[in-house]
């Protein structure tokens, strides 16, 4: 010890000088919460997860497990827990497999914190686990695939109620996350800084002593099988062995981070015991005792000096920027820090301030290969916190980094060099803002909506939050909230395009030219344009077409569960991506910064491209195929990574085909306040079109996508399924969003500001309605879709963005310092004091002429053109203002360079209705103002176009209406840019026919109308085509329909771009077999048409199969149906994988015997055919199994009954696989006593059957386990009686597993005395066995014994409770659960002596019970009535049946007492009559019905003692006086009258294990279940014993307990295998789960809208809501025993009582 206090002294020495390291925060735990897609466990003491089913099996040690569950006591097991007074307060090891990363007596009771989990495939959390394992693990090859995240957040000790101090504040928050692979698995704890404020536990029975039990963490394998029958102690691993120990968890680690701990948990090859991580060899685990850490923190050696460690090195090499290894690239993708946003846990009182250091995780190079995308290549990124950061110290924290794509430099510099396609680009971190404004927010600092609301959009509602505000947009609008846009509007974008691009060798500068963007929303086609490129730059950037994917991105066509990007960024954001070209390695940088959206709700982006691209030939054409990308999204940044193929046709080089990668970062501000669900982690961006062209004319580079966002792989596979809206071929206006209706329904709705039918819509002109939100002193604009608000001169907006108010001038003094300023409403005065002269911004004391200052106007003319006073010269076509000599606007303004003029007031602002265009007289601007009129449509149409750039100029090639002087549209309109020339109505709308192309002559819009008849649907299909370009061109490569001249679809139809050709009808639908490839004739489509019949059967269903793939082949392996000319199924089919053939008839049905093999001849199908008769019961039963696979063939050692020619069995039937052989009869059912092994010669079946008896005890016994397995073999480990020809015992049984020989009697009853060993000589069964005078024939013990290893099917689980029984049939002092270390001592009667309860691996000390002295009789027998309640339920246990009292519908434990005790009894089933105050219930052990009544002292009544084998459910009829119960030996149902005459037998027939019955009085019905494991089931019939029928077959196991819900009519029950609470109409239908996870449920009733059942997993009873499908209470008997059924006693009775 003093050695290694040396060592550890010594290295915290040598490491003072070398990093300080403090334990991680919780910002750099895994990310968890509810945004994170975590599960969030139930409040309480002691609480366990549903399964959480695992994608791929784990190995932990070297088992594999499929299925996990999270408690709240700080543990995670791969099977369901037990109580946690078995194991909360006991050390290593569990007898359960256990991942414990603090186990103690948690409570999160009361709120008292949270408990999250979840599996998780992602690869922010798979990268982030593989990086921190090859840290801990160099030499490891592991790529994990799944992992499993449980967080335990600010949750509390538990704490006894008694206690007089309030409750604690202590809590803690630490994290485990399971990382795995095929063959490894490897586990992580995290403690965050100040995350463990209690170190321990008070056990629960302390009996008031003040201990405190230290956590434990570490693993634990469970109990592992040991020879046949024993289980022995599996290994285990703790890491803390004192309160020290756990206090270390935080303070050092085994990772070289404090508070972060890794192990090797599991390797499926071989292990041994858990390895925990080593880094670099220094000292991972403080000595025992501990490390005083109160003044530092153990130290380990920087990453710098590993020498592995290749990661930002200044030496690296350009060409290292690509990967050296021998697969694919490989991207990781670095943790997020995405978090649940809580409270602060209090700070250890050893955590200092000066040991702050930043938790970094991302140094450290991959020596495996993780490959998490289905891309060609992988993404990798660096950690939040990068190695340049500054430690973060004091109050003062830096803004968390989203992560960063970087380059991953190989770990040894020889190894060969990627090929070309397989380099990994990198996006410096220099060239990347990730500055995105997410700050870290306290008390101090937090922003709310009374401050910062001004940063919401107008059209956004502000909320605020714990931490912050954030922004939210209005119903109709989408978006941010800080940026939102009118929801199904076209969106325009403009910007600038800057940088210099290298051609080849030649460089290219791009100085401020103009890009321009046009997306139609409503089904996400993005065109952009790009003008004055020059020649050689506009051919190479034609594959670029990611430059406009940007805006496809961010509006793209919503499919369910996405959010386009714009609802994510808003209109602040900024895009790095950097293309590699290939072959030639050339690189090309894309910046796209969004800078916001203007007063036209146009989106401005300025983008900067560097770098080099291919030279392309002049007149290349460039073709790029759809495509899909996934996008990963984090906080405050997206980022996604593709390889993209395009082909080149020239004249010069005819075709090729390059392809570039693509990685790209898109960093935006989000908010991170609100607990809204953020966006999914991954989304799936669809470009089905992608269209690119450069006009050499025009100098315009154009890109044209087609864009849909959707959840990865959640896109429809049939398209004819999709609905229009998703597939964007509706007709609705650019202006309408497309809403979808069922199936291929859907409607048009015209966007936020536009009205109209959806297909057809206007803009609102909120300005001119009245309708705006614009306030006082505030000038409307329309915009389209929409209007903004601008506010006088001397006015400025408020705090709303909508109001104006005004300016205080006088606050920035600008008048003399002599003057005092007045301030007025939008403007102000100056004016000179008493005793001086002037004009108030020159004041003198002399009244003289004096320089007066400059005025508004004449500093606003200065200012433009005062840089000639620097010798520079004003900027040209800018507007100047004229001034008059005194310094005043002059009436009348002009702009010199487009020659408009107009009329200004005293401020300078243009005067409505004023300006004239070039060339026509102005305006007489001294003429006094008439009132002026409001803007009309046309005029804020013309006015927002031609005001959208600074200049004044409208956009090149954007349409500018004409108004008169009245503002109203101009009849003939004309597009300047194209040329195109066309009539307008009113409201500016084009009317129909009047459009002429450049050139042509203009329509005469004077002319009178004729009578306007609507658009008709072909015009509608074309005109929607042709203006989604903004010049008024169809888009290149588009389908435009032709129509003639009254507007009705052209006959023949012809697609501009690929040069196929069809006929159409007059709806427009191709007519079938008319289409023609281009170069060949189009066909006659005026030919009179053949009457076209509909597609028939056959051709639906080929053409089905054939169109399943989208290059239209049927998909490899699927059968195609053949038809003949006229559509018919052909006779003869053929499966073109397999090459089995068969004849089929007119439907296409497959003709009984007609199937060859391949290679076989086939049948002729001509041949007549015999009349067809129906297929029999055989044929049905045969063919079913036989065409089970694709193939036909059956599945291997399925059984194939075998049928005659006449379709009928054949009377003896043998199993193709077993050997076995047995006769049957008609329906195919097997004759008892006629089956026989493999080898032995079969029956002789065609011989007249003797009279059939019934089967007996012995024979329902052994058919019941041989028939567990589907092959008809006994399951293997269970015990099969032998009877003999009569179907009795044989007198001597043996168990095939274990060897063990035994006599029995005719019941099958192990007889005392006779058991024997393997290898020792057998008794003679056939002799008398003397039986000694004290041995008791069959004991109590024996009788539960037999009766529990029956009800576990034969081969109880280590786990179960079985009575052991010593040699004469007493109870042994000593009773275990099964194989676990749960034991108490019993006394003689098998009852629990209290305080002997024991779970640990040495039993308790029990001495054997004497029998009772003479002169104590047992305690009678009789009845101690319940408290005085309305309602009770009544339990069986064992050899007493409890009373427990509900409250309401709680569980009263406080009143819960023992109705009846019956010595020597097992109480089975239950019942009550509600009329007479009795209880019946079934006796197992004594084979009898009783009754008691339910009043003081009353003993019980045997009704019936005859001929019962295993009673068990009990049902009882109060208002027919009829009692029902099941016997599952025998397999009967019976009924009886109330007072045990009448006795009937109702079933005897197809029942193999019934379990559970009861009675609706109501209806007189009947119900039961019958847990056959071979066809588990619920029948029903009537009282009497008619119309017997089954109700539920699909979807059961066990179905042990059954009830009634009156208040729905539905059957209701629970499943001990499939674990689930159902209900289903007595008629079958209705079905529906109430709860999916029960434990191990037995009986069941229903009262007050709760379930309550008994479990044998609690051994006790569990409350379940109907409502809420939540378990609400639970009571657990004081004695542990299984509980068995359960009845409402009630003091009148209910109404549909059963």
């Amino acid at each position: 010890m003093e050695r290694l206090g040396m060592l550890a002294a010594c290295l915290l020495c040598w490491s003072c000088g070398v990093c300080l390291v403090s334990a991680i925060r919780r910002t750099d735990m895994y990310p968890y919460g509810p945004q994170s897609g975590d599960q969030v466990l139930a409040e309480g003491d002691d609480e366990t997860s549903r399964v959480l089913p695992l994608s791929r099996p784990l190995t932990f040690y070297r088992t594999r497990f499929s299925q996990l569950y999270v408690a709240t006591n700080g543990i995670i097991s791969a099977q369901d827990l037990p109580m946690e007074k078995q194991y909360v307060d006991d050390g290593f090891p569990t007898d359960f497999p256990a991942v414990a990363p603090f186990l103690a007596d948690i409570d999160t009771s009361g709120g008292r914190g949270q408990i999250y989990y979840r599996v998780t495939e992602t690869p922010g959390v798979l990268n982030r686990v593989a990086q921190e394992v090859h840290q801990g693990f160099p030499d490891a090859k592991f790529t994990p695939t799944v992992a499993v995240v449980a967080t335990w957040e600010n949750v509390a000790a538990y704490e006894e109620q008694t206690r007089t101090t309030g409750p604690s504040s202590k809590v803690n928050t630490f994290q485990a996350v399971i990382g795995y692979d095929e063959t490894d698995s490897y586990v992580i704890f995290l403690y965050p800084e100040g995350g463990l404020n209690f170190f321990g536990t008070r056990p629960k029975e302390s009996y008031n002593v003040e201990i405190e039990l230290p956590a434990r963490v570490g693993f634990s394998r469970g109990e592992i099988p040991y020879l046949i029958f024993s289980r022995i102690e599996g290994p285990h691993y703790s890491v803390t062995s004192n309160e020290q120990s756990v206090k270390n968890l935080y303070q050092v680690g085994n990772t070289g981070i404090p508070g972060v701990w890794l192990f090797h948990t599991g390797n499926s090859y071989y292990f041994d015991n858990i390895v925990p991580a080593s880094f670099s060899g220094l000292l991972d685990t403080p000595p025992a005792g501990g490390l005083s850490l109160d003044t530092t923190t153990a130290e380990y050696e920087e990453i710098e000096d590993n020498p592995d460690n290749t990661f930002g090195t200044d030496n690296q090499e350009e060409e290292d920027d690509y990967l050296l290894t021998d697969g694919d690239p490989e991207f990781q993708t670095g943790p997020t820090g995405d978090h649940s946003a809580s409270p602060d846990a209090p700070s250890s009182p050893s955590e200092e301030p000066s040991r702050q250091a930043v938790y970094d995780i991302g140094n450290v190079p991959l020596t495996s290969e993780p490959k998490y995308n289905s891309e060609p290549g992988e993404r990798q990124y660096a950690p939040p916190n990068s190695p340049e950061r500054a430690p973060v110290g004091g109050a003062q924290q830096q803004p968390q980094v989203p992560p960063e794509p970087v380059d991953v430099s190989p770990p040894h510099r020889n190894e060969r060099r990627f090929s070309p396609g397989g380099h990994v680009v990198n996006v410096d971190e220099d060239d990347v803002d990730f500055d995105t404004g997410v700050i870290q927010y306290t008390t101090e600092n937090k922003e709310t909506c009374a401050r910062f609301q001004q940063e919401c959009s107008q059209n956004a509602f502000c909320s605020d939050y714990a931490t912050g505000f954030c922004c939210h947009c209005r119903p109709g609008f989408y978006g941010n909230g800080r940026h939102c846009l009118p929801e199904g509007a076209p969106q325009r974008v403009s910007g600038k395009v800057n940088g210099t691009v290298t051609v080849g060798s030649t460089p290219v500068e791009l100085n401020n030219i103009d890009l321009h963007a046009y997306i139609v929303v409503g089904d996400g086609r993005a065109y952009t344009a790009i003008s004055e490129v020059p020649e050689p730059v506009g051919w190479a950037l034609m594959p670029l077409a990611p430059i406009g994917e940007l805006f496809g991105w961010l509006f793209a066509l919503e499919l369910p569960n996405s959010q386009a990007g714009f609802k994510i960024t808003g209109a602040e954001f900024t895009r790095h991506a950097e293309a590699i070209f290939y072959p030639g390695n050339q690189r090309l940088s894309i910046v796209q910064t969004g800078r916001g959206i203007d007063n036209h709700n146009h989106l401005n982006v300025d983008t900067v491209v560097s770098g080099s691209v291919p030279f392309l030939p002049s007149g290349s054409e460039v073709t790029m195929d759809p495509f899909k990308e996934i996008y990963q999204y984090y906080p405050s940044v997206a980022t996604s990574y593709s390889v993209r193929e395009f082909s080149v046709v020239s004249a010069e080089r005819g075709s090729e085909s390059f392809s570039f990668q693509l990685k790209q970062n898109i960093t935006y501000r989000d908010c991170r306040h609100d607990n809204r669900a953020g966006v999914p982690e991954t989304l799936q961006i669809t470009m089905e079109r992608v269209f690119v062209m450069y006009v050499k004319e025009e100098r315009i580079l154009r890109y044209a996508i087609t864009n849909k966002i959707s959840p990865v792989g959640a896109e429809p596979t049939e398209p004819e399924l999709v609905n229009p809206c998703y597939a964007g071929n509706h007709d609705c206006d650019t202006t309408a969003q497309c809403l979808p209706q069922q199936g291929q329904d859907f409607l048009c709705q015209c966007a936020t500001g536009y009205r109209g039918d959806g297909r057809n819509c206007y803009d609102v002109d909120e300005c001119a309605e009245g309708s705006s939100s614009c306030g006082a002193h505030a000038q409307c604009v329309n915009l389209p879709g929409s209007h903004s608000c601008l506010c006088q001169g001397g006015f400025e907006f408020g705090f709303d963005r909508r109001s104006c108010v005004d300016i205080d001038e006088c606050s920035s003094s600008p008048c003399h310092i002599s003057a005092r300023c007045i301030n007025a409403l939008g403007s102000f005065k100056c004016q000179c004091e008493p005793g001086f002269y002037g004009d108030g911004f020159h004041c003198s004391q002399q009244e003289e002429v004096t320089v007066r200052p400059k005025s508004q106007c004449e500093q606003h003319r200065d200012s433009l053109q005062g840089g000639r006073e620097h010798g520079s010269r004003p900027s040209l076509a800018a507007f100047v203002p004229q001034c008059d000599s005194d310094g005043r606007y002059r009436p009348l303004q002009c702009h010199g360079s487009t020659g408009h003029c107009w009329c200004v007031d005293v401020r300078g602002q243009e005067r409505a209705g004023t300006r004239t265009p070039p060339g026509t007289p102005p305006k007489d601007c001294d003429r006094p103002d008439e009132p002026e009129r409001p803007k009309t449509h046309c005029e804020h149409h013309r006015d927002s176009v031609q005001t959208t750039s600074s200049e004044g100029y409208p956009i090149v090639g954007a349409y500018v209406p004409q108004c008169d002087h009245n503002g109203r549209y101009i009849p003939s309109q004309c597009h300047d840019s194209t040329g195109h020339c066309w009539c307008v109505d009113g409201n500016g709308q084009e009317r129909d026919g009047t459009r002429t192309p450049a050139g042509a002559t203009r329509t005469d819009c004077s002319k009178p109308d004729e009578s306007e008849r609507p658009r008709t649907s072909c015009e509608h299909h074309r005109d929607g085509v042709q203006t989604t370009d903004r010049e008024g061109f169809p888009i290149v490569g588009a389908y435009v329909p032709q129509c003639d001249a009254s507007g009705q679809y052209r006959s023949l139809q012809c697609h501009g771009s690929t040069g196929h050709c069809w006929c159409v009808d007059v709806r427009g639908q191709e007519k079938a077999g008319t289409r023609t490839p281009p170069g060949t004739p189009p066909k006659d489509c005026d030919r009179p048409d053949e009457p076209e019949r509909p597609k028939t059967h056959c051709e639906h269903h080929r053409d089905r199969v054939q169109t399943s793939s989208p290059e239209g082949y049927p998909v490899v392996g699927a059968y195609v149906p053949q038809c003949d000319a006229g559509g018919q199924y052909t006779p003869l089919q053929c499966h073109g994988s397999t090459g089995h053939c068969w004849c089929v008839d007119s439907r296409g049905q497959e003709r009984t015997g007609t199937r060859t093999p391949p290679g076989a001849p086939p049948t002729d199908c001509d041949k007549p055919d015999e009349p067809e008769r129906p297929k029999t019961h055989c044929e049905h039963h045969r063919d079913r199994v036989q065409t089970t696979s694709p193939e036909g063939y059956p599945i291997v050692g399925a059984y194939v009954p075998q049928c005659d020619d006449n379709g009928r069995y054949a009377s003896l039937q043998c199993h193709g696989s077993t050997g076995h052989c047995w006769c049957v009869d008609s329906t195919g059912q097997e004759r008892a006593g006629t089956r026989t092994p493999p080898g032995s010669p079969p029956k002789d079946c065609d011989r007249p059957d003797e009279p059939e008896r019934p089967k007996t005890h012995c024979e329902h016994h052994r058919d019941s386990v041989q028939t567990t397995s589907p092959e008809g073999y006994p399951l293997i480990g269970a015990y099969v009686p032998q009877c003999d020809a009569g179907g009795q015992y044989t007198p001597q049984q043996c168990h095939g597993s274990t060897g063990y020989c035994w006599c029995v009697d005719g019941r099958g009853q192990e007889r005392g005395g006779t058991r024997t060993p393997p290898g020792t000589p057998s008794v003679d069964c056939d002799r008398p066995v003397p039986v000694a005078p004290t041995e008791h024939p069959e004991s109590v013990c024996e009788r539960w014994r037999a009766s529990l290893i029956e009800h576990y099917g034969g081969k109880p689980q280590p786990e179960q409770y079985v009575p052991q029984c010593e040699q004469d049939g007493q109870f042994s002092p000593v009773q275990c659960y099964g194989e676990t270390t749960y034991c108490w001592c019993v006394d003689q009667d098998g009852r629990e002596v209290p305080g002997t309860r024991s779970y640990d691996i040495v039993k308790p000390a029990c001495l054997p019970s004497a029998a009772p002295p003479t002169v104590r009789p047992l305690p009678r027998p009789d009845v101690t009535p319940p408290p005085n309640a309305d309602i009770t339920l009544l339990y069986a246990q064992g050899q007493k049946i409890g009373a427990l009292p509900l409250n309401g519908t709680r569980l009263d434990a406080a009143r819960s007492k023992t109705l009846l005790t019956l010595h020597g009894s097992i109480v089975v089933g239950i019942a009550h009559d509600c009329k007479e105050n009795y209880v019946y219930w079934t006796d197992l052990s004594a084979r009898t019905i009783n009754r008691a009544s339910m009043a003081a002292g009353a003993e019980p009544e045997i009704l019936i003692n005859t001929n019962l084998v295993s009673p068990e459910g009990l049902a009882v009829d109060a208002k027919r006086r009829l009692m029902f119960w099941v016997d599952s030996n025998p397999d009967v149902i019976e009924s009886a009258n109330l007072d045990g005459s009448g006795r009937r037998t109702l079933f005897s027939t197809d029942l193999v294990n019934p379990r559970a019955i009861i009675v609706v009085s109501s209806t007189g019905t009947l119900y039961w279940t019958d847990w056959n494991r071979e066809a588990p089931k619920i029948e029903s019939a009537s009282v009497d014993g008619q119309n017997r029928r089954v109700v539920v077959t699909d979807g059961v196991g066990l179905p042990n307990a059954l009830t009634y819900d009156s208040s729905s009519g539905q059957v209701c029950w629970a499943d001990a295998g499939t674990k689930r609470l159902e209900c289903v109409s007595p008629d079958g239908s209705g079905r529906r789960v109430v709860h999916p996870s029960l434990n191990y449920p037995f009986s069941m009733v229903y009262y007050g809208n709760h379930f309550y059942y008994t479990d044998w997993r609690r051994d006790g009873v569990i409350a379940v809501s109907k409502e809420s499908s939540q378990i609400t209470d639970e009571y657990l008997p004081d004695q542990r025993s299984h509980l068995y059924g359960i009845a409402i006693a009630t003091t009148h009775c209910l109404s549909g009582s059963h």
